[in-house]
């Protein structure tokens, strides 16, 4: 096969991990000019930087080790940018100042590129008393939100799309609010939510005995722990969140229990973190180290994957040494501990090449051997560098050999560690790899099935037209390559034909020899029932594993990956121009019902008429289609523009209400207007306006109106936002305050007094 595999690989490496000057100008002008790039910066932290350079770019080369893409993109650039992907942050204080002091170092974090997480377990509830002020405690959920637009606003600064996790503790008063958060398709968006579960939760569960929920030792209320998991799975069932951390389970089978205690993770949960952890990841590429694949003596080259693994643990030890941090806390956790997340890709690829069947006890029982292979040698490797370099600051030999994973070692791994000492606290994690994943050449993602065998991918060229490429999967290609047309054996499947019984089981038998946790999600079909949905949770727990998230087609989140009879579409890739198809647009009824809205703007001679047309899925009305009318001809061409790109937006499901919030952000720089007492600073605010009491009014998304009143000319008075105040005269917001003894505007900085 190729240098590049397939043409996407080839895209993703030039739009996301190739060096470039400010300009666009490619500094590596070739993939292995790449590899000899991040060679070179890791190999700085040794004492023969030579020697080891040339091992690291063999380790590189063909895509056998993929270090997490912060690393491909950042290392030896010189740019101020962290190698490290994500981060647990402090625990937040619950007292006003450490709350907005930890918002700010969540900022500072993620401006450089960090995703991180939160226990928010730590904030009183709603409605507790806040001492001092006479006021009651608005609660952790008030508190999420702030992070919720802190986020937006760091993306909306030209940064990353960010990420975040959002905690709470099953025990937490607030924690059926919590649950229900992310009903409202507006609300959170910018976080994965999930819920620490306990094993005493869990035993109350199965006992369906009673459960207190607790702050600060005041029990605040008794409710029944099965009625309380059921509210998890109804949820999750409904709209895909929250999933579900066995936090206990994780402390329990932490190497580091004797030093630290984990109450969140990183935003997709493959590393449970102390406060300021970080989370170094990279992977081994399974697909690249089959010898013979489809003959009848395939195998995984064992001894390869011994070799490649000391050289990427080294690698990766070397990453906290020359990483930049946010903030300097992280770097002191880092460099305390030198935890990694060493996991493997191309999981699901290696199996069909070997002749087995993804998520049958044979591809368990090989996906445990071979993560045993993994965990054996990153263990070794990392002694060998406790021998040259030194272990970890805070290791302490007799209770670090009494904890996590090396209670399941072989004696003479523990006996290593107990005369030598380990560089790096905890070695193994399996990440989400979807993006260098496509990179090395579409294997299969981490260790989840193949989604898809082959789909159909439509590209934006330059001249604005559009042409379709085929993405095949890593395995497929390479059966093509051998064997032409033959039709692929029984034991290739994909995602679309996976019992959830099967993920779980390769789940669990990942889990039992990765020392940290493993992103990875559970495919459910739409139709199973709720009682079976149920299960799948309990599967995971009795099994072993150490958290559960699944995805469910619903209302709310619509259908994020969907096979259609002739193209297969995949989620979204970030890659510049390239446009992938989330999903199928939804097929248009004979009939829509629907409503339409006058809207009278000062400035116009002739009214705007906006017809909004809702359809019912699952029982659940959501917005299909707009039409923009006017007879101002001065408005036609862009109304027609608008109407196009909001039903196409609206067509393709999910949530689309920040379609609203985009509309309704539009100033006019000649001015709004005054509708109804209120301020509205354009005419496409005005129209965001109607929209958004149209979702209020279906049941969309909640607010105030939900009783909206059928008469068209009553919603001109309800676009804009509800005064609060006085209006500033200058720029209409509600931001007058007294300063100085004057009335002055707090977002334009008009007064009276200058």
């Amino acid at each position: 096969m190729s240098r590049f595999a397939a043409p996407i690989a080839a895209q993703i490496w030039d739009m996301k991990y190739r060096f470039k000057e400010a300009d666009g100008t490619p500094i590596d002008g070739s993939v292995e000019e790449t590899w000899r790039r991040i060679a070179r910066a890791l190999a700085e932290a040794e004492a023969e930087p030579s020697v080891w350079e040339d091992r690291f770019y063999s380790a590189l080369e063909d895509f056998k080790f993929l270090p997490a893409g912060r690393i491909i993109a950042g290392a030896g650039t010189a740019r101020s940018v962290t190698l490290f992907n994500c981060f647990v942050m402090g625990t937040i204080p619950d007292s006003m100042g450490g709350i907005f002091e930890m918002l700010k170092e969540a900022a500072l974090t993620m401006q450089q590129g960090g995703g991180i997480g939160y226990d928010f377990s730590t904030i009183r509830p709603k409605g507790a008393d806040v001492k001092g002020v006479a006021a009651d405690a608005s609660g952790p959920l008030s508190f999420m939100d702030v992070w919720d637009a802190m986020c937006r606003t760091i993306m909306s600064a030209g940064s990353r799309r960010g990420a975040m996790m959002a905690c709470m503790r099953c025990d937490h008063p607030d924690i059926e609010d919590f649950i229900a958060a992310k009903s409202d398709p507006a609300r959170l968006r910018m976080f994965n939510v999930s819920v620490l579960v306990t094993d005493a939760f869990m035993a109350a569960v199965k006992a369906d005995d009673a459960w207190d929920l607790i702050f600060d030792s005041k029990v605040y209320r008794t409710v029944r722990a099965r009625d309380l998991w059921n509210g998890i799975m109804r949820a999750t069932f409904e709209y895909a969140e929250p999933g579900v951390i066995f936090i206990d389970r994780i402390n329990a089978a932490n190497n580091l229990n004797y030093c630290e205690a984990i109450a969140a993770t990183n935003p997709c949960g493959e590393q449970p973190l102390p406060p300021y952890g970080a989370c170094l990841l990279g992977s081994i590429n399974l697909a690249r180290l089959v010898r013979d694949p489809f003959g009848e003596a395939a195998a995984l080259d064992e001894a390869a994957l011994d070799d490649l693994v000391a050289v990427s643990v080294r690698m990766m030890d070397n990453v906290v040494d020359v990483s930049r941090f946010p903030l300097p806390e992280q770097q002191a956790e880092a460099q305390a501990k030198r935890r990694i997340g060493l996991g493997v890709t191309g999981l699901a690829d290696a199996l069909a090449m070997v002749g087995a069947r993804y998520g049958d006890e044979e591809a368990a029982r090989l996906t445990s051997r071979w993560l045993r292979a993994v965990a054996r040698a990153a263990y070794l490797a990392s002694v060998q560098l406790a021998k040259e370099k030194g272990a970890f600051p805070l290791f302490e030999a007799a209770p670090y050999l009494d904890s996590g994973t090396m209670q399941a070692m072989d004696a003479d791994v523990r006996d290593a560690v107990a005369a030598d000492g380990i560089r790096n606290a905890l070695l193994t994690s399996i990440a989400p790899t979807g993006t260098i994943s496509l990179y090395a050449g579409n294997v299969s993602s981490g260790i989840e099935p193949v989604f898809a065998h082959a789909y159909t991918r439509k590209v934006l060229q330059k001249d604005g037209s559009r042409t379709e490429e085929e993405v095949v999967d890593y395995a497929v290609t390479l059966w093509r390559e051998m064997f032409g047309d033959t039709p692929l054996p029984d034991h290739f499947v994909s995602a679309q034909t996976l019992d959830p019984a099967d993920h779980v089981r390769m789940q669990a038998a990942a889990q039992e020899w990765v020392d940290s946790s493993i992103s990875k999600t559970i495919n459910c079909p739409a139709d199973i029932s709720f009682d079976a949905f149920k299960d799948v949770y309990m599967q995971a727990w009795d099994q072993g594993c150490k958290g559960c998230t699944t995805y469910r087609p619903n209302a709310v989140t619509g259908s994020v990956l969907s096979v259609t009879e002739k193209t297969e579409t995949v989620p979204e890739t970030d890659t510049g121009a390239d446009v992938v198809y989330i999903s199928e647009p939804l097929d248009r009824p004979q009939s829509l019902e629907g409503h339409t809205y006058k809207l009278k703007w000062p400035d116009s001679e002739h009214a705007i008429y906006i017809t909004i047309n809702d359809i019912v899925i699952g029982g659940h009305r959501r917005p299909f289609e707009v039409f923009i009318n006017s007879k101002n001809m001065e408005h036609f061409a862009w109304t027609v523009a608008l109407t196009r790109m909001i039903s196409a937006v609206f067509r393709r499901g999910g949530d689309v209400s920040f379609v609203v919030e985009e509309l309704k952000a539009v100033f006019d720089p000649r001015g709004g207007a005054w509708m109804g007492g209120k301020y509205v600073p354009s005419i496409l605010a005005a129209i965001g306006g109607v929209i958004e009491r149209h979702l209020i009014a279906i049941g969309f998304i909640e607010g105030e109106g939900m009783g909206l009143k059928t008469d068209p000319q009553a919603e001109v008075v309800a676009v804009g936002e509800r005064p609060r105040g006085p209006a500033c005269p200058n720029c209409g917001s509600y931001d007058l305050r007294m300063v100085e003894g004057c009335m002055t505007c707090g977002s334009c900085g008009n007064s009276k007094c200058s």
